[in-house]
């Protein structure tokens, strides 16, 4: 009976422990000068062939920068060098306190609609994306918690079609940084029934410290009120604009 009792624990307190792993994706388009209709910026920023130095990755607010050198809660365990065609870098950090993984992509600046489109089909739990590491079976694409968008808004240039929301998606919850997020994302996002704890009203700098910042709270279970509080708090640290522009700015909800 001791014996049963000891296998019954450890086979409980495993899967706990897996289901506790939180997982979360980001979709980066990267910031391209000629494919997007954006305001240019030096050349090596706006490269979206070029990861490395691009503004929304390898820059100093980049995502992969700002995560690997600044935020001091995650590391970086694994690189995957050009996952696909249209994806050039995909990078996996694990948190150091929390059970969670942070998988992100860089999509060629060129693919922007794939990669909206890749983002709206994960907010409706499709294509998973399986990510081993030290053992783990890591689920991200439709199988993550948070979904997170960053780079240029390309819905103000193009439309795609929302995907047909599966009865059997999961509750999904949606962070946007895209200058007028919510404006056009909205409709997809209802008709997808997902719930977005961050996006924009407004011109933004969709760069990794607002990100890093509402990621730490939706971590610690923080209301949506205080992630917004937290997100808001950190753009107006680097961007100097004021704490009423970046309240303004940066909103939950529909």
């Amino acid at each position: 009976m001791k014996k049963w009792y000891i296998a019954f624990l450890v086979f409980y307190s495993s899967t706990i422990n897996a289901q506790e792993v939180k997982t979360i994706h980001v979709f980066v388009a990267l910031c391209d000068n000629v494919n997007q209709g954006i305001v240019p910026v030096p050349a090596t920023l706006g490269n979206g062939e070029k990861p490395q130095t691009n503004l929304y990755w390898g820059a100093a607010y980049g995502v992969k920068s700002f995560l690997k050198y600044k935020a001091k809660q995650w590391i970086l365990v694994k690189k995957i060098h050009r996952p696909s065609e249209i994806v050039l870098e995909r990078l996996l950090f694990k948190h150091r306190s929390k059970n969670a993984y942070l998988l992100a992509d860089a999509y060629k600046g060129a693919a922007i609609k794939n990669c909206t489109e890749a983002y709206l089909k994960a907010l409706n739990s499709e294509d998973v994306v399986t990510i081993h590491n030290d053992g783990k079976k890591l689920s991200f694409g439709g199988a993550a918690q948070l979904l997170a968008y960053i780079g240029h808004d390309g819905l103000m240039e193009f439309t795609v079609s929302p995907p047909v929301r599966k009865g059997t998606a999961t509750k999904k919850e949606a962070i946007i940084l895209a200058c007028f997020s919510k404006r056009y994302f909205k409709p997809y996002l209802q008709k997808l029934a997902v719930t977005p704890v961050l996006w924009t009203t407004n011109l933004m700098a969709p760069e990794a410290y607002t990100l890093v910042a509402a990621i730490d709270a939706w971590l610690n279970n923080k209301s949506n009120d205080e992630l917004r509080e937290q997100a808001a708090q950190a753009y107006h640290k680097y961007q100097k604009c004021g704490i009423r522009g970046a309240r303004r700015l940066l909103v939950s909800g529909f």
